[in-house]
């Protein structure tokens, strides 16, 4: 039971972290992940009877990083006055350096770090120039053997734009839909040798991102043909030629919410059991 009145109060934790070190976010047994060691070290900084239970916005696997996540976590409201003003730099010095706590603020009312949100935006990096490849940057980049062709990843990326079920490039969980909303899909060389991707979407199944970006990759080097993808797509199953990418080049860059006044219309909405995907229109706008 809470001390005092036994009000809650609910804590939004913005956060960054390299992902090289963890094993994920979500904490398992005997391998350290990110949620362990941020719940450890708010039960020690908010003087908790136990670690909070953290909801993330979005739970990235082992290695993959975050400059943008989000979460958030119920505390007694005595805990969070007594400890609030200095808690995020308290936190931090706790905290190892490959973990940072960006904010630790009181969320307004209605505010769910996962439901409410309305996109994840991740990037991808690339180097598919051996002569540029930088060993500074090896943590956070794939080495590409074979030169991209941009203008082929994006014309078939196209195809994936919009509500769609991507069963085909998901890992399926019992009970757990497999229809998204891609409001982004696109690539850009961002310096000689280099290239960005770049995916936006309400939300992503597991593995969504990397299995998309090796599909890509294969059109990029000439392995499939541009039209590939939407084939892939329609088929609503695995394809044994679809190559999960590796982890670490992939970056939770950030979460976008809409206004605090409508968190909880938003969270209720997110909630709702996904069923066929509604039929995607012409023109889908980017977002961020």
């Amino acid at each position: 039971m809470p001390p005092g009145d036994g009000r809650l109060v609910r804590v939004r934790v913005d956060l960054r972290y390299d992902g090289a070190g963890f094993h994920g976010w979500a904490a398992q047994p005997g391998v350290r992940t990110v949620q362990e060691i941020l719940e450890h070290a708010l039960r020690l900084v908010l003087r908790l009877a136990e670690p909070p239970a953290l909801v993330v916005a979005g739970r990235t696997d082992a290695g993959v990083h975050a400059r943008g996540q989000v979460a958030h976590c119920d505390v007694p409201a005595t805990c969070w006055s007594a400890a609030a003003d200095r808690a995020a730099a308290r936190l931090n010095r706790l905290l190892p350096p490959d973990l940072r706590v960006r904010a630790l603020t009181e969320a307004p009312a209605g505010f769910d770090a996962r439901f409410s949100a309305l996109w994840r935006r991740y990037s991808y990096r690339v180097c598919d120039d051996p002569a540029f490849a930088d060993p500074v940057r090896r943590g956070d980049t794939l080495w590409h053997p074979r030169p991209l062709d941009l203008a082929a990843m994006n014309a078939a990326a196209g195809a994936c734009l919009g509500e769609h079920d991507f069963a085909a490039f998901c890992r399926r969980r019992p009970g757990a839909s497999t229809i998204r909303e891609l409001f982004r899909l696109d690539w850009q060389r961002v310096d000689q040798g280099v290239a960005i991707g770049a995916v936006v979407a309400d939300a992503f199944c597991h593995n969504m991102v990397r299995a998309l970006t090796g599909a890509l990759l294969a059109v990029g080097d000439g392995r499939q043909p541009p039209e590939w993808l939407a084939e892939v797509l329609a088929a609503r199953v695995r394809n044994p030629a679809v190559t999960v990418a590796p982890p670490h080049p992939l970056c939770l860059e950030e979460v976008r919410y809409p206004d605090p006044g409508l968190y909880a219309a938003r969270a209720a909405r997110t909630r709702r059991v996904r069923g066929e995907p509604a039929a995607a229109g012409p023109d889908v706008a980017p977002v961020g």
